[in-house]
């Protein structure tokens, strides 16, 4: 096995007046093999490059290494040189100090986010956690050619951080992109590259709401959006969802000045409705005489199973109202944290000036081999065969869900992104099915996370996307166990 060289500079203590240069260096390189700082196996420099890194004599680097090497601390060997071994500490553990007291304030006074579960996603992915997308099936091989290509041509993206709004060439290809497939209507100028998502909820709520501001909320809606608007202090006004999408009208007689509204029109989170032509053009009508804003997020639209395309809300925008927001995470992988925002001209300053305030540089080197990947059509190609995929595990869903979980819960007809729901009709709470899954394994999660004021409406979310057909099956059969289906035994 290879041993890993030392070629970073050790921190040394300083030595005492008193002390002698041998007896410092023994001290402090004992303490850091027995502190771990030294690991087993790591390989020490040369005698000779030591003395010259820390100004000893080679004398002293080796009297002290002779002297660990007697004791048991290191190996050294002709041609292999000295090697740290693998020892216990005698030192009885260090006695606990108390705790600062700006800890204990913070601790104090820290409130976990209300619709987050416990622990939520570190229990590993299992069937049915939403989110997940098939990474197994992403073309790996390709995006590793594109970003060694990018890696190679170093200069060809190293100089594009300039510009704060993203790599530009990216910009345009979103542009382009939303343009076709979602009928935005936009110019590269417009957008501004984020994180993900959650960073551009989370800047959005604070350049758009001071704190004590009204903004709609669906009621059920998206935890995440929740959370960014709690971070900004704002006032939410939760408008029930009803099978057209949001109710304007309950809006309008809840909080007709209200600074703003968000909304999931193409595909609302959780129930899976998509938004009425009647409500957009309500939606809009009102933001338009109220001078509010709309949010409008659309995070999984590009997965619709049956049915023509649905175009975004943005695209019926005459007033600047809206705001649109996408990501890659769900289209291709999770840990590409590339996501968009399109503003209206005039937001675009004001926004990118905000995010400067905590992120100077853009990660350009991701943002390149991206542009890439959709300027050679791999990511349309992806995205046909993924809807394919996608569209048939939902199937299976639920073909699966009417044999196994018959009477005791009920999936929606809706096909279209990564998770359906599924109502029970067992009289179960949403929180006591989900804690029943738990315990056997599985990761649904209960609808009542997703309400402000409205009822639990006794649902549970299933992620399909990344899983198989033979851990669907599985899970519901388990599913079936854990709910106490007279099908289960089947």
């Amino acid at each position: 096995m290879a041993k890993a060289i030392s070629s970073f500079e050790l921190t040394l203590k300083s030595r005492s007046r008193h002390q002698t240069l041998t007896s410092w260096l023994y001290g402090e390189l004992r303490s850091a093999i027995l502190d771990g700082r030294l690991a087993p196996e790591t390989r020490l420099p040369a005698s000779r490059d030591f003395a010259r890194q820390y100004e000893l004599s080679r004398g002293t680097v080796v009297s002290v290494l002779e002297r660990l090497q007697d004791e048991g601390y290191v190996t050294s060997r002709v041609g292999f040189g000295t090697v740290v071994n693998r020892v216990e500490s005698p030192r009885p553990a260090r006695p606990a100090t108390a705790t600062p007291a700006y800890i204990r304030r913070i601790v104090a006074t820290h409130k976990r986010p209300q619709p987050w579960i416990d622990g939520a996603f570190a229990r590993g992915v299992r069937p049915f956690l939403i989110g997940v997308p098939a990474t197994d099936e992403f073309p790996a091989q390709i995006w590793g050619r594109l970003a060694a290509n990018r890696a190679r041509r170093f200069r060809s993206w190293l100089k594009s951080g300039g510009d704060r709004r993203g790599y530009e060439p990216l910009r345009s290809a979103i542009a382009d992109y939303l343009r076709t497939s979602r009928g935005v209507r936009c110019r590269a100028e417009q957008i501004v590259l984020v994180s993900g998502i959650q960073q551009g909820l989370d800047l959005l709520a604070r350049l758009l709401l001071k704190k004590g501001d009204a903004i709609w909320m669906e009621d059920p809606g998206y935890f995440g959006a929740r959370i960014a608007f709690e971070n900004a202090g704002a006032r939410m006004k939760p408008v029930p969802v009803d099978e057209e999408g949001l109710s304007v009208a309950a809006g309008i007689r809840m909080c007709p000045d209200a600074n703003g509204a968000y909304v999931t029109p193409a595909h609302q989170f959780p129930l899976g409705v998509t938004m009425s032509l009647e409500r957009r053009m309500a939606l809009l009508g009102w933001a338009a005489r109220a001078g509010a804003f709309v949010i409008e997020d659309d995070y999984d639209s590009e997965y619709r199973f049956e049915g023509p395309p649905v175009p975004a809300l943005q695209s019926l925008d005459n007033h600047s109202s809206v705001v649109f927001l996408g990501s890659f995470s769900k289209t291709m992988f999770p840990s590409l944290r590339v996501g968009y925002v399109v503003l209206p001209p005039a937001l675009v300053e004001p926004f990118v000036a905000l995010r400067y305030r905590t992120d100077f540089r853009n990660s350009c080197f991701d943002q390149a081999v991206l542009c890439d990947f959709i300027a050679e059509g791999h990511l349309a190609r992806h995205l046909r065969r993924m809807r394919t995929l996608y569209g048939e595990r939902l199937e299976i869903l639920i073909d699966g869900a009417k044999q196994h979980l018959g009477g005791v819960l009920e999936v929606s007809n809706v096909r279209a992104g990564l998770y359906t729901i599924g109502y029970l009709k067992n009289g179960m709470s949403s929180r006591q099915a989900e804690e029943l899954a738990a315990a056997e394994g599985l990761e649904v999660f209960g609808a009542d996370r997703c309400t402000l004021r409205r009822p639990d409406p006794k649902a549970l979310l299933f992620g399909f996307g990344g899983f198989d057909e033979v851990a669907i099956r599985q899970g519901l059969i388990r599913l079936a166990k854990a709910l106490g289906s007279r099908s289960s035994a089947h």
